[in-house]
């Protein structure tokens, strides 16, 4: 299918979804040669940040961190009988907690994993969760019960499900453009184009590989943290940029055609933290979602910002290869993610699930763990899905 391409409203910057090494530093060096840029950091912001959050590939072998927590026979014996216990109190996968899936044993380390997820380098992956001898809905169940040790309190995906008011708490990632119109596609999470460094909503977020794709398809991990240092460093009018109002589209999903703050925040306390929130797409569109024509464009210098974060991050990313039965949890607020282009076969097709957006009023009777991918309301483009949204899983 051939994708939805619009370069946005008036006076948009020559800028897409993929970032673009050669506009990148044409743009930055024409306004390096044609602007005052300020040298200042906006008021309060550090210097410098200083903690196990900062990191990169070199630090990350020199402090011989290991961010694999590798499942034993025990852990999977207390697993299969933790999925055993919930599915006797015949409950909906809402009420799915530590009590509810409970593991005597493993659920110190689990509070481990989590402390290293909030107070240590913020990822961690939990590796070998038994999903081949299990259908999707005890897969889920087990996705569930573990991350209900790590981060108890589950996000809000999607307000509705099949037409109904719902909390989604579960969302798929998985390649729809063989069963879904392109022009209803607004995200890359549903394609197998590559997906830029960015953040979601919530705290933390997890990803969990129900199956692995043919080929690439590798989760790359960045420190926002490290990000911040290197560009306060050296272009700290960029940091400027980045913390002043965005219009950000929402796509005609709210009232609002767009909604102003700024991707960088500083926590108001005296902690030092700073948190950087955004999705690419916002600015640039994707597919069936692009720009709206009648809000404001971005500037040049919001435009060079994109690109600064995102090849800041990706030259001091971490590749980590999922495979099937990887969970991977990371730190929202203080890690970016992105995803490498990757190719399905009819044997394998990466499939990922996650939760990761608001929890206000989310409760257990109302939560809806879809068992089969669709695209969400928020990344739905204009078009027309096609008959089916449902993709063959094994």
């Amino acid at each position: 299918m051939t994708a939805v391409l619009s370069r946005g409203p008036p006076g948009q910057p020559d800028i897409a979804y993929s970032p673009d090494w050669g506009k990148y530093t044409a743009r930055t060096q024409h306004r390096l040669a044609s602007e005052q840029l300020s040298q200042d950091l906006p008021q309060g912001f550090p210097r410098r940040l200083d903690s196990e959050l900062v990191w990169d590939p070199k630090s990350l072998e020199d402090s011989g961190y290991k961010w694999n927590y590798v499942l034993t026979s025990d852990d999977i014996i207390e697993l299969e009988n933790a999925l055993s216990h919930f599915k006797s109190l015949g409950k909906p996968l809402g009420f799915i907690t530590q009590e509810t899936f409970p593991l005597p044993k493993l659920h110190a380390t689990l509070r481990e994993v989590s402390h290293e997820v909030h107070h240590g380098h913020g990822f961690k992956v939990v590796r070998g969760v038994p999903v081949v001898k299990h259908t999707n809905e005890e897969s889920i169940i087990l996705y569930a019960g573990i991350s209900a040790h790590v981060a108890p309190i589950r996000g809000r995906q999607d307000s509705s499900y099949q037409g109904q008011k719902a909390d989604v708490v579960l969302a798929h990632i998985k390649d729809l453009t063989t069963t879904v119109d392109s022009a209803s596609i607004g995200s890359p999470a549903y394609t197998t184009e590559k997906q830029v460094f960015h953040t979601d909503s919530g705290d933390v977020i997890a990803l969990f590989a129900l199956q692995e794709s043919a080929q690439g398809g590798e989760s790359y991990l960045a420190s926002s943290y490290r990000v911040y240092n290197e560009l306060a460093a050296t272009r700290p009018d960029l940091v400027r940029t980045l913390a002043e109002p965005w219009a950000f589209d929402t796509f005609g999903k709210t009232d609002k055609k767009f909604q102003e703050r700024p991707l960088l925040h500083r926590v108001p306390d005296d902690s030092g933290r700073l948190v950087i929130q955004y999705a690419r797409r916002s600015f640039t569109g994707y597919w069936g979602l692009p720009r709206s024509s009648d809000i404001p464009p971005i500037t040049e210098a919001q435009a060079e910002a994109l690109d600064a974060v995102h090849f800041t991050a990706e030259r001091n990313a971490v590749a980590l290869h999922f495979h099937q039965g990887d969970i991977q949890y990371a730190n929202n607020l203080s890690i970016f993610h992105a995803r490498g282009a990757f190719t399905d076969s009819a044997e394998k097709q990466r499939h990922l699930d996650r939760w990761d957006q608001l929890y206000a009023n989310v409760t257990p009777e109302h939560s809806v763990f879809p068992l089969v991918p669709t695209v969400r309301s928020a990344s739905k483009g204009t078009g027309k899905e096609a008959a089916s949204t449902e993709t063959p899983t094994s």
